[in-house]
């Protein structure tokens, strides 16, 4: 293969790449532990936190603690997850490692 041709193959590889990415980005992923519900961006930004208020007594505040927390990690579980399984195929590859 000559230089041309990989470097247009590399640079189609980034336009894919960066679809992806954008992609991820722009998705919501949810965690939830039992009575908190934590909507994550792809970008990792924290969009929503719901409490099941029902399902709450006044004496649960330190458990209400734990559940955001273990709501909000597995939601960004599922974007690394996701980021890993759409972006892992440019992982190895020379030149485009750099932008993962």
């Amino acid at each position: 293969m000559n230089m041309q041709a990989m470097l247009k193959q590399v640079q189609s590889m980034q336009k894919d790449m960066m679809k992806i990415k954008n992609e991820i980005d722009s998705t919501e992923f949810v965690g939830e532990s039992s009575f908190v519900k934590v909507t994550v961006m792809g970008t990792k930004e924290i969009k929503k936190v719901e409490i099941n208020i029902d399902s709450l007594d006044s004496d649960d505040i330190e458990a209400l603690q734990d559940m955001i927390l273990v709501a909000t990690n597995n939601a960004i579980k599922k974007v690394e997850e996701t980021t890993e399984k759409k972006m892992g195929k440019f992982a190895n590859v020379p030149g485009l490692s750099g932008l993962l």
